[in-house]
């Protein structure tokens, strides 16, 4: 039986005091099988450099007061999108970009379409022309999942000497 997830907003400037332990906790849980790895394990300082971005938004879903998951990003500076280093050329030279930095839900709440409401939550009113992510190519279901939200694979990169490496994917968001 599905759970009634209600899905809640949160922006830079305007966080709880517990935010990013309650994002440290949920990563934790969504990755206790991979946080071994030392890239895993610096997930709240990924956490914390995100939320003091300007534009950033993050939206979590929540089961009762559970967190079940969570999608956040913020808008990438001119020259620094992360389809910069691919051949991929904006359509009309439209290159305002919101980076995707992560999506995950709880392994209790998988396969229940809560992945895509919090990426649709976190993108709907982005005036950005176009949003990115990056997919660890080891991950390929995961990669067909974001090209069937309308993503495209536009090159490869290793952002981190100790980082995967990912697929760069974009999205025109208008």
């Amino acid at each position: 039986m599905t759970s009634v997830i209600n899905l809640r907003q949160y922006h830079h400037g305007e966080l709880p005091a517990d935010f990013t332990e309650m994002r440290v906790d949920v990563h934790a849980d969504a990755y206790a099988d991979a946080m071994d790895l030392e890239f895993n394990q610096r997930f709240p300082w990924f956490a914390n450099h995100w939320s003091n971005m300007e534009g950033f938004t993050c939206v979590v879903g929540f089961d009762g007061e559970e967190p079940t998951g969570f999608a956040y990003g913020a808008p990438l500076q001119p020259g620094r999108e992360w389809w910069r280093s691919t051949g991929y050329q904006p359509n009309n030279g439209y290159s305002a970009t919101f980076a995707v930095s992560e999506v995950l839900v709880r392994p209790r709440w998988r396969k229940q379409g809560i992945a895509e409401r919090l990426h649709e939550a976190l993108l709907s009113e982005r005036s950005e022309n176009l949003a990115v992510l990056l997919v660890d190519v080891t991950h390929p279901k995961v990669q067909d999942l974001y090209e069937s939200w309308g993503y495209a694979k536009v090159g490869e990169q290793q952002p981190f000497a100790d980082s995967p490496l990912y697929a760069v994917m974009v999205k025109s968001l208008h």
